[in-house]
């Protein structure tokens, strides 16, 4: 492809030409001097969309959702200076999950390089270091400073990436230089894939049912399929960790299989399960302190297996593998092939019949916070209200915080749909751009759960869902606070004051005064909600719900329930 402008093919050009052939369909940022030579090449392709966000931080996050609802990688742009500053928590989060991101950060020219120019961020001349600060939130990070470059350093970022976020430093002479390198090779790119026969003949010797707890890598791996023919096979309980709630292929809680949400979120009967399984393992997770928070004694007294990318925060025998997809079917074909589980003399057969017994229905147990009588609407009746709402095929972003923990424990998955949730950094906003991006990959209506501390910080990135008429619901729990922060206050220091308190705002109507046209409400009876909810989601565009709640309502969260009984027992 060549500018329409020059006729001449350019770095950038080039650039948007293999994301386009990589199967990139938007890419995500915000426009300025140091990046507008990527946004005039990505104009002149039909099949790829250049998406203006309101700020760099949403922009990375839409990528980073793009990329977890299965699009095949996340793609921001961002200039230099501040704008490219602002990319640093969102490519955080993308690190910490490890997502596949790919950043093209402008840079000025480098004829200016260390001689003071606005936005320097060579490190060179007392300069800030672009490429050591990025470094620190990649998995790759270079500078690019010879076109002649361009291509080797893009096809080491598009394979690195398979891993978590890169990042391209481009100054803008370099993009505008004329391309005249070959085209790399192009993907696939070779990846590690574990041999899972150690975990095969470890699941062989089990004695009793096994308990599978996923994580995210099954999402992003694509391996939900996968990960079913396995339960099936192994007659197995699948719980998940908090953000990989849509991957155990039960949509709601009480079937034979779906255990629910592990974790400080999570529900007391992953601990139970585990207490009474022979072997537990770990697919596509970690296992990190939120996830496993309640479950220690319990996976301490059985053997732990592991598959995945990373080895757990637990001892395991792990299995290592960049293709969770591949290894899962390799894995499969063994424990059903002629040496599967119970047909061999250590299999599973040798265990008593009821030691392989999974029983047909899991009883759901929920946490129990303590009964709230202040003003507005509960937590678990508005999840109750979204769950009776919200129809298959919705995809649902939740953010930090205790709207967060609520949804995550109570909202059950939609079948079809995707749950996703950030907890890698935990960064409060995540959400509104990650819906957004989500919303762009898969074309589904798309529901935000946030509250108004989020909103606060990221929440006019709604403006680009309006810009670009996207079916994104907005459901926003409205507590005027940092809710959890107001908890914690009066848990840990005697509720003798409150710094997280907000002067109280009306966000719906707020929204409609400032959107014209944007259906918006604010809702403070639960009688009204479901009706309230029923209109926003039969918009064809964005909508939003403001549900008014208490900031004094504890969340179901484990530790400050168990520190709120440890309260009533001194």
């Amino acid at each position: 492809m060549t500018n329409g402008q020059t006729g001449r093919r350019r770095v950038v050009d080039h650039i948007v030409d293999r994301l386009a052939a990589h199967g990139v369909r938007h890419i995500f940022g915000v426009d300025g001097a140091n990046i507008e030579d990527l946004y005039d090449a990505a104009h002149f392709r039909a099949d790829l969309t250049a998406v203006l966000a309101k700020h760099e931080f949403s922009a990375a996050t839409m990528a980073d959702g793009y990329r977890r609802s299965g699009a095949p990688l996340g793609v921001v742009a961002a200039t230099s200076g501040g704008g490219s500053l602002n990319l640093v928590a969102a490519l955080g989060e993308s690190l910490t999950s490890r997502v596949p991101v790919l950043a093209l950060v402008g840079q000025p020219p480098t004829a200016m390089d260390g001689r003071g120019s606005f936005q320097d961020t060579s490190g060179l001349g007392g300069s800030l270091d672009a490429e050591a600060l990025f470094s620190a939130v990649s998995v790759y990070c270079r500078r690019v400073v010879d076109p002649a470059r361009i291509e080797t350093a893009l096809s080491e970022a598009l394979a690195a990436s398979r891993r978590g976020p890169a990042v391209l430093l481009l100054p803008k002479d370099v993009q505008q230089s004329i391309f005249e390198g070959a085209a790399g090779a192009g993907l696939p790119f070779a990846v590690p894939i574990g041999d899972p026969d150690p975990i095969a003949e470890q699941l062989r010797r089990a004695c009793g049912p096994v308990t599978i707890i996923a994580g995210e890598q099954v999402a992003r791996d694509d391996a939900r399929d996968e990960l079913e023919r396995l339960r099936a096979i192994l007659r197995a309980r699948v719980a998940t960790v908090p953000d990989a709630k849509d991957v155990s292929g039960a949509p709601g809680p009480g079937s034979s299989s779906a255990l629910g949400v592990t974790g400080v979120m999570g529900h007391p009967g992953v601990a139970e399960a585990l207490t009474a399984s022979g072997v537990c393992l770990l697919v596509g997770t970690r296992l990190p302190a939120t996830a496993r928070a309640g479950l220690d004694a319990a996976l301490a007294a059985l053997p732990v297996l592991s598959l995945g990318s990373e080895p757990p925060y637990l001892s395991s025998l792990h299995v290592h593998t960049d293709d969770l997809r591949r290894s899962l079917t390799m894995l499969n074909a063994v424990l059903s092939g002629s040496g599967r589980v119970g047909s061999g003399p250590q299999s599973l057969r040798s265990c008593p019949p009821d030691g392989v017994t999974v029983p047909d229905r899991i009883t759901h147990t929920e946490l129990t916070p303590p009964v709230h009588e202040g003003n507005g609407i509960r937590y678990r009746a508005a999840m109750a209200a979204l769950d009776a709402a919200l129809p298959d095929g919705t995809d649902i972003v939740v953010d930090a915080g205790n709207t967060g923990a609520s949804a995550i424990h109570y909202l059950p998955v939609r079948r079809g749909g995707r749950f996703v949730v950030a907890l890698g950094m935990g960064g409060m906003g995540y959400s509104f751009g990650a819906g957004i991006g989500m919303c762009f990959a898969r074309g589904h209506r798309t529901v935000i759960i946030a509250g108004d501390g989020s909103f606060f910080m990221h929440g006019m990135e709604l403006h680009t869902a309006i810009q670009y008429r996207l079916p994104v619901t907005v459901v926003l729990f409205n507590n005027n606070a940092h809710a959890m922060c107001v908890t914690r206050e009066q848990l840990f220091y005697r509720d003798l004051y409150s710094y997280n308190r907000f002067t109280p705002s009306k966000l719906g109507a707020g929204l409609a005064a400032m959107f014209p046209g944007l259906p918006a409400v604010d809702v403070a009876e639960i009688g009204a909600l479901p009706h309230a909810l029923q209109t926003a989601l039969d918009e064809e565009g964005p909508s939003v719900v403001s549900i008014e709640c208490s900031a004094d309502e504890i969340p179901p969260f484990a530790p400050f329930l168990e520190t709120k009984e440890a309260h009533v027992h001194v």
